[in-house]
């Protein structure tokens, strides 16, 4: 059985992109490693107001993780061998995998990131818009 969709409204034209997008942002929200938080970071004299990306990714180095951004995702990466030389007598932490996908909306810009105590964060801003008023001339059609 198919859900109705929120954007099949005849107001809305345009929107299947979005449809698209919670669609994937959906089947992404399955994986819960690394856990993350996203804060608001409030304007300052330096800074616009922005927004932080902290993932938890103790154990990875900065070699080991790679943050690119591909059209609108914002893609977080991790990857660690087995260390094969090391004999374990008990692994409760394992090496491993993840790959985080945040979908930005149409403007947002990647600050930059920083890896600190085990934290990832990465750094988001979102210019403010211009605020446009354009007025439409309406075209007259006499009949006769």
């Amino acid at each position: 059985m198919s859900r109705p969709s929120p954007f099949g409204h005849p107001f809305l034209l345009g929107f299947d992109e979005i449809e698209q997008a919670l669609d994937r942002v959906a089947k992404a929200a399955n994986d819960g490693y690394p856990p993350y938080n996203i804060e608001r970071l409030a304007r300052t004299e330096r800074q616009p107001e922005r927004l932080r990306i902290t993932l938890a990714v103790a154990g990875f180095t900065r070699d080991q993780l790679d943050v690119t951004l591909e059209e609108s995702q914002l893609i977080v990466r991790g990857r660690q061998t087995d260390d094969k030389s090391r004999t374990f007598l008990h692994r409760g932490i394992a090496a491993r995998q993840f790959q985080r996908a945040f979908l930005l909306a149409d403007g947002m810009e990647v600050m930059g990131a920083d890896l600190s105590n085990g934290l990832l964060s990465i750094d988001l801003v979102r210019p403010e818009p211009e605020r446009i008023v354009r007025r439409i001339d309406i075209a007259s059609r006499e009949t006769e």
